[in-house]
């Protein structure tokens, strides 16, 4: 297959809310994936969030939606009873699709099924944090521009 085509198509999957391409032509074939690089990066994360509760927190709490919440972010009895939106990935949290623009969503607004809450910035790519349950925002557990890891509680949906 021809180098062109392949850039191409890679220019295709960072442009669109596609995971992954793949395309045959002929006996030729070419997948592309956005999710094989981020699979691996959570593994050395683990060893982290395990200790964390059983040592001091290694970051202070700068932010105020860390004092507001006592610098939860692994999701403790703190929360507020509703669904929880993880974090997918590692990466850096982002409340509005640019910063001149307001957030996707703010505590105590309605959503539904399939709403953007927010985004994460992983190796480049903007990857939508969509909410999977209808209800109300009674939580936003992170600030924008701030990093997030793996599993990290996100939003309260009630």
């Amino acid at each position: 297959m021809d180098l062109r085509k392949i850039k191409k198509l890679i220019d295709l999957l960072e442009e669109s809310n596609l995971n992954e391409i793949e395309i045959k032509e002929g006996e030729e074939s070419v997948r592309l994936s956005r999710g094989m690089g981020m699979a691996a990066v959570p593994a050395p994360v683990a060893p982290i969030v395990q200790m964390a509760p059983a040592a001091p927190a290694p970051m202070p709490m700068n932010s105020p939606v860390e004092a507001a919440t006592g610098g939860s972010q692994k999701g403790g009895p703190d929360l507020p009873a509703g669904h929880v939106v993880r974090a997918p990935m590692v990466g850096t949290f982002y409340a509005s699709p640019s910063p001149d623009k307001p957030a996707f969503v703010s505590v105590g607004q309605s959503v539904k099924v399939g709403d953007t809450l927010g985004i994460i910035e992983a190796m480049k790519m903007f990857n939508p944090i969509e909410a999977e349950v209808a209800g109300t925002v009674l939580a936003v557990q992170c600030e924008s521009g701030q990093p997030v890891e793996f599993d990290q509680p996100l939003f309260v949906i009630g």
